[in-house]
């Protein structure tokens, strides 16, 4: 029988079953055996959904490019008209041989425009080739702070280069400090007036731009203003294009005054509203004056104004006044009572003391002495010596921190070497005209080589201390003559650092009487943000207004030449005054030792202040302990980030902030840290932790006589209760005291080695100095004839 192939038909039919109309819902039912069915969807072709998925994608990246223009264009209006905001430009020098002024001049002159006659730091031009304006701020050479307060308001910042020499260690400290505040965008130019050959001018351009880059990676040109066509490609950048914006300035408003005058002790500062809108309900803040309240809010005067019919005189309008309900106050912290604080029974000596020692009252005086009867004062100085070199002698005890010890110390010294003789001092000196020194000059004292090695080894002995503390932190020696319970009275034994319970309200200093604290602060930012959207009344961005400011200080109106004058407004409750955390990181370039409360201006926002930080380990939320008790460290080092605690106001949003300290040059500071805002909470303990070690003098198995950590028996039973621990993990207790020298018989876990250290941490809680506003004052004489260049 032979074999046949059967090839499969292309097309198989499939009969439909047959389904009965008249089937039951129990037979339905039955058959579905608990399946339930589903709603047919409906089937596309697939080359029709290809098409209708392009069509939705087209669709849908169209409604994105529409949203970009519309929110571009939204950003750039307020640029744009007739009135419109000028945009604000900040021309900084980075080098001495450069000046912003002629820079400022190359720009205008490339676009036909006249220079500026007068000497004021704010200059604002028109660019009608670009239907814009340009506000140039013109800052000199070695100003740094005016270059941080410029650098808050402008829309773009340029940076002016020199072709023959470096940026300077003040340039580098500039561009470290604004990188770390935050920028706009940066345009970097060449300054005018410098020939470059033509064969090294790629060379020089290329060194420049690599420089600039490691600050700001975006650079891709820097622009050389020597050649026409560059001075009119930086005006491009300048008049086109959306300014970057600046994280931490969202939600804010400030001005950049144009004009200020003190009139019937109120100052009035005009410019053009920016950013969001401006409430007179809200304070506003002067860098280096302080806050203020706002009297009221108007339109500036136009002068006269020339019409067709007659010349008529515009005069200012109120546009918005500060509601009395709603207003902000000045108060920044409280009142402190000390009459609510716990009251003791008086003693029996205090009940029978008639006060006659307190009887003097204030309007009472005291009698004059009799003649004859007041001690003279005298001073100690070698044989020989006149009176008028006598008063350039300065007392040891005028000194802070002199001892009676290295007095006598310093009698004897001058016994064994010559005859010494007293010399009467004069109380009352006739001041005549004395030439002074402001603080701000730089004058070189040549010390005697005595005061040289006692500054010397003041350094060596910093350098020392942090190495100690690096090798052996926290660890200290329990001291012989002073009992350890006594000495270390003010510190306790914690079982777990993580989870003892530690209240945070528990012997507080007077500091916290006078500061405030928020509920939720998360919450309250929230509702501040809102209530500052809906709030009526406000002044919208790009109205140029007068703003008064009640009771402000005349020498702001007195401003120095050089100097712009900025007005920030503050958010509700920013005047208020808490314990405020920075999470900060050390500069790698500084490499001086910085410790715990080491004075330093802090730079965070509108504000500066002087402040006393001290810094503790930073957690993040989950290696956080329950009891919000964080460890105190003595040193800033490098490589870590760390918690800078200080009583400062409080302040809402993302908010950068930059740790100085200042140099004999008060305009060239050092960058010490740079981080941001943390968050208020007075709350978190900043425990500082110590160490008492001893040495395992006998030991047996698990149980060891240890010596060394106390020097009484006292001390041994009062510290009793705290856990012990080595150096290699043992944990242990003490079980008895041994003799009266301070040994004692402890038992641990494990069996311990004699190489071992026995450990006994003990912990106290630290708070922070008090901080005050920086008031720099300005250097006329340097700034004028920089800005004369």
């Amino acid at each position: 029988m032979s074999e046949t192939f059967h090839h499969r038909p292309t097309l198989k039919q499939t009969n439909k079953p047959f389904k009965s109309r008249h089937a039951t819902k129990a037979s339905i039912k039955e058959r579905s055996k608990g399946r339930i069915s589903g709603q047919a969807t409906k089937m596309m072709h697939a080359s029709n959904a290809s098409a209708q998925s392009k069509i939705n994608r087209r669709n849908h990246a169209k409604q994105i490019q529409l949203q970009k223009r519309q929110s571009l264009l939204a950003s750039i209006r307020i640029f744009g008209g007739v009135d419109g905001a000028p945009r604000i430009v900040a021309v900084i020098p980075l080098c001495e041989d450069v000046s912003s002024r002629s820079a400022v001049s190359t720009l205008s002159n490339s676009l036909a425009l006249p220079t500026q006659i007068d000497q004021e730091p704010v200059w604002k031009i028109k660019v009608e080739r670009f239907k814009t304006s340009l506000q140039f701020i013109q800052l000199a050479y070695g100003d740094f702070y005016a270059a941080l307060d410029a650098c808050k308001v402008a829309d773009y910042v340029v940076f002016v280069l020199s072709p023959a020499v470096e940026v300077s260690a003040w340039g580098e400290t500039v561009l470290r400090t604004l990188q770390t505040q935050g920028l706009p965008d940066v345009v970097s130019v060449v300054a005018p007036g410098h020939s470059i050959d033509s064969k090294a001018r790629s060379g020089v351009l290329k060194s420049l731009l690599s420089f600039m880059q490691y600050f700001f990676p975006e650079q891709s040109r820097v622009f050389d203003l020597n050649a026409f066509s560059d001075q009119l490609s930086a005006v491009r950048v300048l008049s086109e294009g959306k300014p970057r914006d600046v994280r931490w300035r969202e939600g804010r408003s400030w001005l950049l005054a144009e004009s200020v005058e003190w009139m019937d002790g109120n100052l009035a500062v005009t410019g053009v509203v920016r950013g969001t809108k401006l409430s007179p309900n809200r304070l506003v803040h002067l860098p280096n004056h302080g806050d203020f309240q706002v009297l009221r809010i108007s339109s500036p005067s136009l002068g006269n104004v020339c019409t067709d019919s007659a010349a008529m005189a515009v005069e200012p309008t109120v546009l918005s006044e500060p509601d009395p309900d709603d207003a902000d106050s000045l108060v920044s912290s409280n009142d402190p009572d000390d009459m609510q604080n716990e009251q003791t029974w008086p003693t029996e000596e205090e009940m029978q003391d008639d006060g006659s020692s307190r009887k003097l009252t204030e309007d009472s005086q005291l009698p004059e002495a009799e003649p004859g009867t007041t001690p003279r004062a005298v001073r100690r100085v070698p044989k020989g010596t006149s009176e008028y070199q006598a008063a350039w002698i300065i007392d040891e005890d005028d000194d802070e921190g002199g001892e009676d010890k290295r007095d006598s110390d310093d009698d004897a010294q001058y016994e064994n070497t010559e005859e010494i003789v007293e010399v009467p001092v004069h109380l009352e000196h006739e001041m005549d005209e004395v030439e002074t020194y402001h603080g701000k000059d730089v004058v070189f004292q040549d010390l005697e080589e005595e005061e040289e090695n006692k500054q010397l080894e003041s350094w060596r002995g910093r350098q020392r201390e942090e190495r100690e503390d690096r090798e052996f932190p926290d660890e200290v020696d329990t001291p012989r003559d002073v009992p350890a319970r006594i000495r270390f009275q003010r510190y306790r034994g914690m079982r777990s650092f993580r989870t003892s319970p530690w209240d945070p309200y528990e012997s507080l200093p007077r500091d916290y009487a006078r500061i405030f604290q928020f509920e939720d602060f998360k919450r309250t930012e929230r509702a501040v943000r809102r209530r500052a959207e809906e709030e009526g009344g406000a002044i919208p961005a790009g109205t140029r207004v007068t703003v008064y400011l009640k009771d402000a200080p005349r020498d702001a109106a007195e401003r120095s030449a050089g100097r712009p004058l900025i007005a920030f407004s503050l958010l509700q409750h920013e005047h208020k005054k808490s314990v405020v955390h920075f999470a900060v990181q050390r500069n790698t370039e500084y490499e001086d030792p910085v410790r715990s409360k080491d004075p330093l201006i802090l730079c965070v926002g509108p504000r500066r202040l002087r402040v006393k930080p001290i810094y503790s380990q930073y957690a993040q939320s989950g290696a956080r302990g329950v009891n919000n008790v964080h460890k105190f460290e003595r040193y800033l080092r490098h490589g870590d980030a760390y918690v800078a605690t200080i009583y400062a106001p409080i302040l809402f949003g993302y908010q950068p902030c930059a740790l100085l300290r200042e140099t004999p040059s008060a305009n060239t500071p050092s960058l010490v840290a740079m981080g941001s805002l943390l968050n208020p909470d007075p709350t978190r303990i900043n425990a500082k932790r110590i160490i008492l070690s001893g040495h395992p003098f006998k030991i047996h198995k698990k149980t060891a006589t240890v010596r060394y950590m106390f020097f009484n028996s006292e001390d041994v039973l009062y510290y009793r209760p705290i856990q012990l621990y080595t150096k290699y993990g043992r944990t242990g207790h003490i079980r008895e005291s041994l003799g009266t020298h301070g040994y004692f018989k402890a038992h641990f876990d494990a069996p311990i080695t004699q190489m071992d250290t026995v450990c006994m941490s003990l912990y106290k809680r630290i708070y922070p100095k008090w901080s005050e506003l920086l008031v720099e004052e300005a250097d006329n004489s340097r700034i004028s004839d920089a800005m004369e260049e």
